[in-house]
């Protein structure tokens, strides 16, 4: 498709009447029977964009708040599916752009790969939608920065899908050590699993279905390899960070949350591949952070997936199966922990309290109907997503980096400082 159709739609700026404050490592949320279907007369009008997948699964979930309208999807096989699981009445498109301009679409779902996020999110609040984003929010650190300020200058309600802050394991934990339960925090570590290796890959044909220059957006335009793209365009750094941004925008976001902290100190070593049209992020790798609090922060492809939580008096262990450990209030055996029994225990004034969420779609429906911020907040989620993109840069630069949070830039370090952004494809430009 030729780059100047992407200039031939002006976007018009809605602003919303009530903005919501971001908040870093923090969300208020109502509290509604969220996971209960909404009333037909109060049901929004749903457009989605990227169907492979997870696309499909948010869309699936988000259709019991409200009506699926229309589907867009650089994969016309997978665009002609999607609307035929979604009751087969969907407007369809291949280009996003035509399903933001429609008036019948209230909030979008997206679900399209990494390096397409930061644009669709901020062409569809300037467009005046709310959106739910899947997870990692952004390709690199300026995106983040940008994507920050579009959101709190249109006052438009974004959700991302790192729904681990709505599992009650994930925030059980996340409580525990905020409220003191190993006693002084003093490290975190980090298990997010190894990346794949692969290649070389063999060029092919296009597919007549897909259009694969569109799919390509801001990044080089290379000839199609099929590896390239679907689920596992996660393993090119072109368009993502492997599991560093995949499993990472997780558990590095609950380990840090919980930690309440910021990078100062990076420090990544990892075997770089070099195979030529082959996947190309780390592997054998482990990254050290250093927190502005000091606590010490650890993440590594080798070990029990999750994230470890370790105080001066107690330790706490989560992932998605797990809630264990040895807290120092009380000594509980696992048996408590798989029960989630904790209302059973003493506990100290709870004035901190993190707000109990039903779901994580609910929570983004409430937070549109009521316009505060959902618990995976812009904010909070680009921090996150930056710590992901530092580790990368730390082990594709081969050395230790110290890194200024309050002005997100690396101090006298002008090499680091051109990763922080990428250059985008002409027409494809995030602005």
């Amino acid at each position: 498709m030729p780059h100047s159709t992407l200039d031939r739609r002006q976007w018009i700026t809605q602003t919303a009447a009530a903005a919501s404050a971001s908040m870093v490592f923090g969300a208020a949320a109502t509290l509604r029977a969220a996971d209960k279907p909404r009333d037909v007369n109060s049901r929004l009008n749903i457009g989605a964009i990227g169907l492979r997948y997870q696309g499909s699964v948010i869309t699936e979930k988000a259709a019991a708040y409200g009506n699926v309208v229309a589907l867009a999807d650089v994969d016309r096989d997978i665009l002609e599916k999607a609307n035929s699981d979604f009751g087969g009445k969907s407007a369809l498109m291949e280009d996003y752009r035509d399903l933001l301009a429609r008036d019948d679409v209230d909030v979008v779902m997206i679900g399209t790969p990494d390096h397409w996020h930061t644009k669709m999110v901020i062409d569809a609040c300037r467009a005046g939608k709310d959106v739910y984003c899947e997870k990692p929010l952004t390709l690199t650190i300026d995106e983040g920065k940008k994507l920050r300020e579009i959101v709190q200058e249109t006052g438009r309600v974004v959700q991302v899908g790192s729904w681990q802050r709505s599992d009650i394991r994930f925030r059980t934990a996340v409580e525990m050590v905020q409220q003191g339960w190993v006693g002084k925090l003093e490290k975190v570590d980090i298990v997010l699993g190894k990346n794949k290796t692969g290649g070389p890959f063999e060029t092919e044909p296009v597919p007549k279905t897909f259009n694969w220059d569109l799919w390509q957006g801001q990044t080089p335009d290379v000839p199609y390899i099929s590896e390239r793209s679907h689920y596992t365009f996660r393993w090119w750094y072109e368009y993502s960070g492997g599991q560093m941004t995949d499993w990472g925008a997780h558990h590095i976001d609950i380990g840090q949350w919980g930690a309440g902290g910021l990078p100062v100190e990076i420090e990544g070593t990892a075997k770089m591949p070099s195979v030529e049209n082959g996947y190309n992020v780390a592997i054998d790798y482990h990254v050290k952070y250093k927190l502005d609090n000091g606590v010490v922060m650890t993440v590594s492809d080798e070990g029990r997936n999750g994230v470890m939580f370790t105080g001066d008096q107690g330790r706490i262990f989560v992932n998605r199966g797990t809630l264990d450990g040895a807290p120092t209030k009380r000594k509980l055996s696992r048996e408590d922990f798989v029960l989630y029994d904790f209302d059973n225990l003493e506990r100290p004034e709870r004035a901190g309290k993190l707000d109990a969420i039903i779901n994580h779609m609910g929570n983004f429906f409430d937070c549109v109907a009521s316009r505060k911020t959902p618990i995976s907040d812009i904010e909070g989620q680009h921090r996150s997503v930056s710590t992901c993109h530092l580790g990368n840069i730390s082990m594709r630069l081969g050395r230790k980096l110290a890194w200024n949070a309050k002005s997100e830039t690396f101090d006298h370090d002008e090499e680091a400082n051109q990763h922080l952004s990428r250059v985008q494809r002409a027409g494809y430009e995030t602005v």
